[in-house]
């Protein structure tokens, strides 16, 4: 029985595969490229899409509204946004939107600074994890809405009481958000940490907040999305304190009045506030944060 020959012994090379060959381009030379069409990179572009789907939803309203024919059940597009316009050149409905966007960035704030506060509590102390646990199993599956008659027993018909649903609304679902993103935190980093000597709040800030961005901004996502929708919904109801309301008080009065198109332009103004919110605002602070540092592809 002959014994194999290795290629080592006898200088053999073993045969290369064809299909594995490639040739090297000279140096300084460029490979071409096929040209992408212009319509294939504005198509490859988000806004575009967008843009589409937006199109589409405006010409499904419209035909839906010529076909029911009934001004007082379902406006045209065009009817809105003539009413849309109207409301902005006689500042009713710009200070309507002030006053709302006042009351919310308020109780946003608020929210924002107690959930951070009962988190950091959480992952520094027991007591402070058992509590965040025991307070988020029994306030956040509790509607905002349904706390509007204790809000108005405890503080009236007027800012107080929006502000009340506005922290609830907000500060479960961020809390839970920031608890989560910071256990998801590695072990190495926290032991980073203390070999640097942080403990306590200089940890959180220096150490979890950073590598927790992601959840903590899906965090402020979900809670302005609760808080924008509570805030709406409670102004339907009591919204109007001093003679001043906000959007919710505007579409409340316009639908007793039985101006459809001013309800409707209305609804078009949260849209766009909402709209204007979700990608001016937090993909921004993704961009410059999240996505800068490394944290999230």
């Amino acid at each position: 029985m002959s014994t194999p020959v290795t290629p080592g012994r006898t200088g053999l090379v073993p045969p290369v595969r064809p299909e594995y060959e490639r040739p090297l381009d000279a140096p300084g030379t460029l490979t071409e490229t096929t040209p992408v069409p212009p319509l294939r990179r504005v198509w490859d572009a988000a806004w575009c899409r967008r843009m589409l789907i937006a199109a589409v939803l405006i010409a499904v309203w419209e035909v839906t509204a010529r076909a029911i024919a009934n001004d007082l059940l379902l406006p045209t597009f065009g009817a809105t946004l003539t009413a849309f316009v109207q409301g902005i050149a006689s500042g009713e409905l710009l200070s309507k939107t002030a006053i709302s966007l006042s009351v919310l960035l308020r109780g946003y704030a608020i929210g924002a600074l107690l959930a951070f506060a009962l988190t950091s509590l959480a992952v520094s102390t027991r007591i402070g994890r058992d509590l965040l646990s025991m307070l988020t199993a029994m306030f956040n599956p509790l509607p905002s809405i349904a706390l509007l008659p204790i809000a108005l027993l405890w503080f009236g018909l007027g800012t107080g009481s929006l502000l009340f649903v506005l922290v609830h609304a907000v500060l479960w679902p961020l809390a839970l958000s920031m608890y989560t993103g910071f256990l998801g935190v590695p072990e190495t980093l926290r032991m980073t940490g203390r070999n640097y000597g942080l403990k306590g709040l200089r940890q959180v800030l220096l150490i979890l907040v950073p590598a927790a961005l992601p959840s903590i901004v899906a965090g402020l996502r979900v809670g302005w999305a609760f808080a924008w929708r509570t805030l709406i919904a409670a102004e339907l109801v009591f919204g109007a304190s001093a003679g001043q309301g906000g959007l919710g008080w505007y579409i409340f009065q316009n639908r007793n009045e039985l101006y459809t198109d001013r309800v409707f332009a209305g609804l078009v103004a949260v849209i766009a506030i909402g709209l204007l919110v979700e990608h001016l605002v937090f993909d921004t602070l993704e961009r410059v944060t999240v996505r800068r540092w490394g944290v999230q592809h």
